[in-house]
C-alpha cells in the first residue's frame, strides 16, 4: 500500500468522494471495503470529514481511515432499498466538522419565522457545532428597533446576531471575516436573500452554492450530491437545504430540553426527573416562563418540536 495522505472530503456524489490534500491536489476516492460495510447504518464519510487516503496506480484514491469528528450535522432518513439493511431509519450526515453555522432570516419580506429559527438552533446545539450565528438580512426593509426587539432574546442567550443588507452592503465585511478560514454551514428559508448575500461576500459564490443545493434537493432520494465551496479568502461554505424539513437524529423527546440553552438551566429544578414541562406540578421551566426568564415563544417552539419527536418515535 502506498503512503497514506491526509485530506479533506470536499465533495460527495453517488458513493464517490473528492478529497482535497493540503497542497491543493484533489483525488476521486471510494471507501475501502471494510468502511463500505460500516456505511450501511450511517454515513462513514461525508463532506467535511478529515480522512487518510492511499493513491492507486490509476490515479484514483481509496479512503482508508476517517478521523474522529468534532461536530456532526445529521438528519433522520427513512431507508430505501438495501442501503440501510432494513432499518426503519438511518443517520444521514449532512456535513462533518463544521466549525460554525449561519442561520439566515430576513427582517422583512418574508417576516422571520422564529419557530424555524428555534428548530435550527436546537439542531445546531445537538450537532456540537462550536459557533452558531443568526444572520438577519434585508435590514434595509424593516424598522431596525423593532427587529432588534424581536431578536433580543437570542442575544440574551448568548447567540451572535448579525444584521445585514445584501443590497447596501451592511454587515457584509463582518460576514466575510467570520467565514474566512472556517468550514461553515449557511442555511435558511427561501426568499431571505442567501444567494445575494453570498454573492456580496464573494462574486459568484451564491450561484455556486445554489447550484449544488438544487442538485442535492433533486437527488435527495436517489443520489447523494454534496459539496463544500472554497472561499477565495480561505475556508469553505456549504448550504444545507435539508434543514428545513429536518427531524433531529438520535434525540429522544425527553432529551430535547437540553438543546434549548435557555430552558436547560431550569430542568434540574423540576419536581419530577421525567418532567415534560407541559402540565406537571412543580415544573421549574413553566415557572421561569411565567416570570419572563424564558421567552414564551421559545417555550412554545420547544413544545411543538417535542410533539414532532414524539410522533416520529411512534412512527418508527
Amino acid at each position: 500500500m502506498s503512503q497514506l495522505l491526509d485530506g479533506l472530503v470536499v465533495k460527495e456524489q453517488s458513493g464517490f468522494f473528492w478529497v482535497r490534500l493540503e497542497e491543493g491536489k484533489v483525488y476521486t476516492c471510494r471507501l475501502r471495503g471494510r468502511l463500505m460495510e460500516e456505511a450501511q447504518s450511517s454515513d462513514i464519510a461525508a463532506i467535511g470529514d478529515r480522512v487518510k487516503i492511499s493513491v492507486m496506480d490509476d490515479g484514483t484514491g481509496s479512503i482508508e481511515e476517517v478521523m474522529p469528528r468534532v461536530s456532526v450535522l445529521s438528519r433522520s432518513a427513512r431507508t430505501e432499498g438495501s442501503r440501510g439493511a432494513g432499518q426503519a431509519e438511518r443517520e444521514h450526515v449532512i456535513i462533518a466538522n463544521a466549525e460554525q453555522s449561519f442561520f439566515v432570516f430576513a427582517a422583512a419580506q418574508p417576516a422571520p419565522s422564529l419557530k424555524m429559527l428555534d428548530r435550527f438552533l436546537a439542531i445546531g446545539e445537538k450537532s456540537e457545532i462550536e459557533k452558531l450565528v443568526i444572520v438577519v438580512n434585508k435590514i434595509d426593509l424593516a424598522d431596525r428597533e423593532k427587529t432588534g426587539e424581536a431578536f433580543a432574546p437570542y442575544v440574551k442567550m448568548g447567540y451572535q446576531v448579525l444584521y445585514t443588507s445584501a443590497l447596501y452592503g451592511d454587515g457584509v465585511d463582518q460576514l466575510r471575516e467570520l467565514l474566512k478560514d472556517k468550514i461553515s454551514v449557511f442555511t435558511g428559508p427561501s426568499g431571505v436573500g442567501k444567494t445575494s448575500l453570498l454573492n456580496a461576500v464573494q462574486p459568484g459564490l451564491g450561484r455556486a452554492v445554489k447550484e449544488v443545493s438544487q442538485r442535492r434537493e433533486e437527488g435527495l432520494h436517489t443520489t447523494r450530491d454534496s459539496e463544500l465551496i472554497r472561499l477565495d479568502a480561505g475556508g469553505y461554505v456549504a448550504d444545507t437545504p435539508g434543514l428545513r424539513q429536518l427531524t433531529l437524529w438520535d434525540v429522544e423527546p425527553e432529551e430535547l430540553d437540553g438543546y434549548f440553552i435557555d430552558i436547560a438551566p431550569y430542568v434540574s429544578d423540576c419536581r419530577f426527573n421525567d418532567c415534560t414541562h407541559l402540565n406537571e406540578p412543580g415544573c421549574a421551566v413553566r415557572q421561569a416562563v411565567d416570570r419572563g426568564e424564558v421567552s414564551r415563544a421559545r417555550y412554545q417552539s420547544y413544545l411543538q418540536l417535542r410533539e414532532e419527536l414524539e410522533e416520529a418515535y411512534v412512527l418508527y
